[in-house]
């Protein structure tokens, strides 16, 4: 029996000790190694790629952001010019019906320049009734325009605006400043502070 445990030792020693196991085990080393290192550069090779990736897709974000900015910008901006022409509307819808108007309005206001004012007495009660109907027709009928933001303009004696007065002749005129309305052929009117009519006038000039 002793013997035999002898034997097996021997055996033993003489494998973990034989030349092919000593010469196999660097290369097992080496082969682990390599197996090792090549994960590692796997894993380098991955970084680029997934920086790459992240680069390309901040950039797509910041595009899109400003893409939803700008179209932010573009609603705000449509809806503010279609609220400003929804109020417009508003304020100027009668303008046609406006202008239609002023032919009254001028018709009563020369029907009341006409009436001798010396014969509008009681003496005449007819006349006297036509004309203080004309005079409150008319009186009515500005006030309705008053309402509706229509005002009369009448000039006279006022600096010439080009913008609210049509000049049909310039010409001098004694007591009255050059560049000023010497005369009022025609009243004007204003609808909203915008001009609807301009007062067509004679403007002074120097002598």
């Amino acid at each position: 029996m002793a013997s035999w445990c002898v034997r097996a030792v021997r055996q033993s020693y003489s494998i973990l000790s034989s030349p092919a196991l000593i010469r196999a085990s660097p290369r097992l080393l080496c082969t682990a190694t390599q197996q090792k290192n090549g994960h590692g550069s796997e894993e380098e090779a991955e970084k680029p790629e997934q920086s790459a990736a992240e680069t390309q897709l901040e950039e797509q974000l910041k595009d899109m952001t400003e893409k939803y900015k700008r179209a932010l910008a573009d609603t705000e901006n449509l809806r503010t010019r279609s609220q400003k022409m929804i109020e417009d509307a508003k304020l100027y819808g009668i303008q046609g019906f406006c202008k239609d108007l002023l032919e009254v309005a001028d018709i009563l206001e020369k029907a009341t320049e006409s009436v001798p004012k010396e014969e509008v007495t009681s003496q005449n009660p007819h006349l006297k009734n036509l004309y203080d109907g004309l005079v409150m027709t008319e009186v009515q009928i500005q006030k309705v325009f008053a309402k509706h933001g229509l005002v009369k303009l009448n000039p006279d004696g006022q600096r010439f605006d080009p913008y609210e007065h049509e000049a049909l002749f310039h010409a001098p005129v004694e007591g009255k400043e050059p560049g000023t309305v010497a005369v009022v052929t025609k009243v004007g009117y204003k609808l909203h502070g915008r001009t609807l009519r301009p007062a067509l006038v004679g403007v002074a000039k120097a002598s």
